[in-house]
């Protein structure tokens, strides 16, 4: 725990003290190394639920409910914390803290998909039947996150900037950070480790 509050702190240092500001953006680009590692951890936390909801289906443990229920918990809280990022680098890029632009309109979809995973897991009372049906919609739910995080906001016109990995196939990214980038989503990671581990 120790050694990853201090992993986590050099990465914020580094954001501040290393990042240099980006061609266009600036010191703004520096809300990138919290939203893109937020957004990163909610997917992993997504597939995660995904993976102990199968578990529980072919077990019927309810270790494998609790961490899949854990993980969704995890993985909304950051899906929140990323759009309120993105929010925010809206409204000082553009103006508008939301202008339903397609990465936005899809996060938020993603928003409605899991936050009725919550509302539905709280309104069954049977726990064997809320660990079942929990079970099945975190299965189904999954199949919407490549397309509305990955696949859908890229086929329209949008004003989010360039993803990291862009449509010719090259990462276009000063070298400093890239590496930071990289060690953020390293960290995001393994918070997401350990959370799922308490």
């Amino acid at each position: 725990m120790i050694v990853l509050g201090l992993f986590t702190i050099g990465i914020i240092a580094a954001v501040f003290l290393i990042v240099p500001p980006a061609e266009g953006l600036g010191n703004l680009v520096r809300i990138i190394y919290f939203h893109v590692p937020t957004a990163w951890l909610a997917v992993i936390a997504f597939f995660t639920s995904a993976y102990f909801a199968a578990q529980y289906l072919r077990r019927a443990d309810s270790s494998s409910d609790e961490s899949s229920a854990r993980a969704v918990k995890i993985g909304f809280i950051s899906v929140i914390l990323s759009t309120i990022s993105g929010a925010i680098f809206s409204k000082l890029t553009w103006g508008a803290y939301w202008n339903w632009d397609p990465r936005q309109t899809t996060i938020f979809v993603l928003i409605l998909i899991y936050g009725a995973y919550l509302t539905l897991r709280s309104a069954v009372t049977d726990r064997r039947t809320r660990a079942k049906v929990s079970a099945v919609y975190s299965l189904l739910s999954v199949l919407t996150v490549p397309f509305l995080v990955f696949i859908l906001p890229r086929m329209y016109f949008s004003l989010h900037p360039t993803p990291l990995l862009n449509s010719s196939g090259t990462v276009e990214m000063d070298r400093t950070m890239l590496i930071v980038l990289m060690l953020a989503l390293v960290d995001a990671t393994l918070i997401f480790a350990r959370l799922m581990r308490r």
